[in-house]
């Protein structure tokens, strides 16, 4: 059984690279490629969706929570082990992304995500073709029904997106809407939107600070999830949260944007932390 949880997520900048390629559009300048993807975007999609496909999407920061996963009386209970980015801050996309697919390899985890399974892996895997990084690992372990390749094994990975809407049965809501409601801090100060140009100014630590705070997001929402599902009890889902708290709180100092995340939570929950 799978021992270790990784909770991740990615940032990305368009692959500009890819424009002339694609449509012919051979003018070197950075911000009239983006606006050449976006017109093919939206030319293929009459209009209605400017959003960039998986393979046009250049990886430029990788963060995850890690924890361990813990078994007793047929329940669940994680240890929270560390929150951060891979690689160094200038690390290259090739760099980021073999290390994200040698770790997945050594420690085989069960992966949690929101929207992981739409977007950042099929992202991850596209830009690991595109650099030669292979992964064979993660298209054989496990069986036909119990793999990470099978949408329904949620011990494998669990797509939060996914589980909240019963695999499109009711609405796929945004990992902010769900925050606000369950009473966690959702994005703070930055959103998706707002990463090419922070990726512009040279802002690649803020980028990874923000990726490091919508995956402590993911986390509390799947262990409210998890409670829910009765994986996890209560009592053991409020030892997780204290845990949380107490990383957060033990490592704010050098990580700032871990006091304003905590700030942003007290007011999400009315200081009401715990259920």
């Amino acid at each position: 059984m799978l021992s270790t949880l990784f909770v991740f997520d990615i940032e990305t900048i368009p692959d500009t690279d890819a424009a002339p390629n694609l449509t012919g559009f051979t003018d070197p300048d950075i911000t009239a490629r983006r606006d050449e993807l976006t017109r093919y975007h939206l030319d293929i999609t009459d209009g209605k969706n400017a959003f960039l496909r998986q393979p046009f999407h250049k990886i430029v920061a990788i963060s995850f929570l890690e924890a361990e996963i813990h078994r007793e009386n047929n329940e669940e209970f994680y240890i929270l082990r560390d929150i951060r980015s891979g690689g160094t801050i200038d690390a290259s996309e090739k760099d980021l992304v073999t290390g994200f697919f040698k770790y997945l390899e050594k420690h085989k985890p069960r992966l949690v995500s929101f929207n992981g399974r739409t977007f950042d892996l099929p992202v991850l895997k596209y830009r690991a073709m595109v650099h030669g990084v292979q992964a064979k690992w993660l298209f054989q372990a496990g069986d036909k029904w119990n793999s990470y390749n099978s949408r329904y094994s949620l011990d494998w990975h669990c797509d939060l997106i996914d589980a909240l809407s019963d695999f499109g049965a009711s609405a796929k809501v945004k990992l902010n809407e769900v925050c606000s409601v369950f009473g966690f801090p959702g994005k703070v100060g930055v959103d998706g939107s707002q990463v090419s140009g922070m990726y512009d100014n040279g802002e690649l630590a803020a980028i990874r600070h923000y990726c490091e705070t919508d995956v402590i997001n993911t986390y509390l929402v799947y262990l409210r999830q998890m409670q829910h599902r009765g994986t996890l009890s209560t009592e053991n889902y409020n030892n997780a949260i204290e845990e949380t708290l107490s990383f957060l709180k033990n490592h704010a100092e050098e990580r700032p944007y871990f006091a304003e995340f905590l700030e942003a939570w007290a007011g999400a929950c009315g200081e009401k932390f715990y259920l």
